[in-house]
């Protein structure tokens, strides 16, 4: 396939999933919580609550409404994204779909649709007349297309399924979290000929500078970090040449937290985080994967060269 241009000097569009912290005793640390989501927004990133990194797959449905209820009272009209997420509910997946995304959009956020084990073998057109029976009770929506090595329920459109989920107005982007460069490549190809205006939200934590093509991100990688990645942003966007050196130290803090088991990046979140001295604890769900206490030398050195490339990012804005 042909790669699509390259895309210098745009403005990129930043959406950051939230860890979900917790205490030493197994509960949630809504403090934490609270200002992780205030540095989100004050880095100029779109939170993403109940999602893969706020341990959507682990939480009771009565947690993630409390969490949802948190989120959007917090907002104060501040936009934000919240995973609809079905795995497990008893009912038919649109009437399922339908209320997840109406009680987000009650809340002022807008919904993504998590994957379901309940439509994993659908054909396309019948996952496209899900997305149009969603798109009839909420004005905007998002896609999520998740890899197996993240939840087990995960699946990733065909190319022609996706093509036809771009002629649904409200449905405006979808995440792409398949860790392939040449699927998200497809991808932009498709959108840049049939619908320029659809968002592409790379998912690829370890390619995070697919938005160089003209993929804007929805990560969990951008959660250790957020002004990290806003200042990696406003570099790009500048065609500042520092962009390079803060997206190779991010894209290494990738490589070392998204390594197998996938889903023990969270714990390497907690543990980044509490480097950092924003959560008091580096626990993670207790039902999460580990990662051993010796990555603590490993993500030591990275947080400080982080943290001297965004000061001095500052200095010179």
């Amino acid at each position: 396939m042909n790669l699509p241009p390259l895309r210098t000097r745009r403005r990129i569009e930043g959406i950051s999933a939230v860890l979900l912290p917790f205490r030493e005793d197994g509960t949630v640390d809504f403090g934490s919580y609270g200002a992780l989501l205030e540095r989100t927004w004050a880095a100029g990133l779109t939170p993403a609550v109940n999602m893969d990194t706020g341990y959507a797959n682990l939480l009771r449905p009565e947690e993630r409404r409390e969490i949802l209820g948190l989120v959007g009272s917090a907002a104060r009209g501040r936009p934000f994204v919240a995973g609809a997420y079905i795995e497990g509910q008893d009912g038919e997946p649109s009437t399922l779909y339908r209320r997840e995304c109406s009680a987000i959009a009650c809340h002022g956020g807008t919904p993504i649709l998590f994957p379901a084990s309940a439509t994993g073998d659908w054909p396309g057109h019948a996952l496209v007349g899900l997305f149009r029976s969603v798109a009839s009770e909420v004005d905007e929506f998002l896609g999520f297309e998740l890899g197996r090595m993240f939840v087990p329920f995960g699946r990733i459109w065909d190319l022609e399924t996706f093509r036809a989920l771009l002629s649904i107005p409200q449905l405006k982007g979808a995440k792409h979290s398949s860790l392939s460069r040449g699927l998200e490549w497809e991808r932009l190809a498709v959108r840049d000929a049939e619908r320029p205006g659809f968002k592409v939200y790379t998912g690829n934590d370890l390619a995070i500078d697919m938005v160089q093509w003209g993929s804007d991100y929805l990560l969990g990688l951008s959660a250790f970090h957020p002004e990290a990645f806003a200042a990696r942003d406003r570099m790009w966007a500048a065609g500042d040449a520092r962009f390079f050196e803060l997206n190779d130290w991010l894209q290494y803090l990738g490589m070392l937290a998204f390594r197998a088991p996938v889903p023990a990046y969270k714990h390497s979140c907690a543990q980044f985080l509490h480097l950092r001295g924003l959560v008091p604890s580096p626990e993670p769900h207790v039902r999460n994967p580990r990662r051993p206490d010796t990555d603590l030398a490993l993500l030591e050195p990275i947080l400080r060269r982080l943290d001297e490339l965004v000061a001095g990012a500052s200095v010179q804005e």
